[in-house]
């Protein structure tokens, strides 16, 4: 597996990822708004602008990275690492956030991408990371415990309980 930055070359796979979870009514969980951009070009342009400082749309930045199979180009995943931490993010969303197309699920796909991302953390002088989850996403917790992950406290969110975990780089 590959973690790659958006490009037109996976336009197709990006959009049908897209399809797929607003149909099975999943969460993008770490798309970078994905659901709000009918049009891809804009969706990507967006994405990599809020790489820099100086060309960011959030509060924060952050790098969006698709994994993709070697053997096959196939798209498994998207992940968004944040640079930093708003507090929104402290307290509920974390550094990272990831998810893995239906099909692809439990086979290992979600570990590999959060330890390929905690590389790229590295590479951003980044030591301490926040990675959150929901409490009944058992899946989620294992992959971040599995990675390093310190279950720190669980906050109340929206009448949703979100475990938030640190992993020390």
């Amino acid at each position: 597996m590959r973690l790659l930055r958006p490009s037109i070359e996976y336009k197709q796979q990006v959009l049908d990822y897209k399809k797929e979870f607003m149909e099975n009514g999943d969460d993008l969980a770490g798309t970078s708004y994905l659901q709000e951009y009918d049009i891809y070009e804009e969706w990507m342009k967006f994405v990599l602008d809020n790489e820099k400082e100086s060309t960011k749309h959030t509060e924060v930045t952050g790098s969006v990275f698709l994994a993709v199979n070697e053997e096959d180009n196939k798209l498994i995943g998207i992940i968004n690492i944040r640079h930093s931490l708003n507090e929104y993010l402290y307290n509920y969303g974390g550094h990272i956030g990831y998810s893995v197309t239906k099909n692809q699920r439990r086979k290992g796909y979600a570990k590999k991408m959060l330890k390929m991302a905690l590389e790229e953390c590295k590479k951003l002088e980044m030591n301490k990371i926040l990675v959150t989850c929901d409490a009944e996403n058992i899946a989620s917790a294992k992959t971040i415990k599995s990675c390093g992950g310190i279950l720190e406290n669980e906050v109340l969110n929206n009448g949703k309980l979100t475990q938030r975990y640190w992993i020390k780089l």
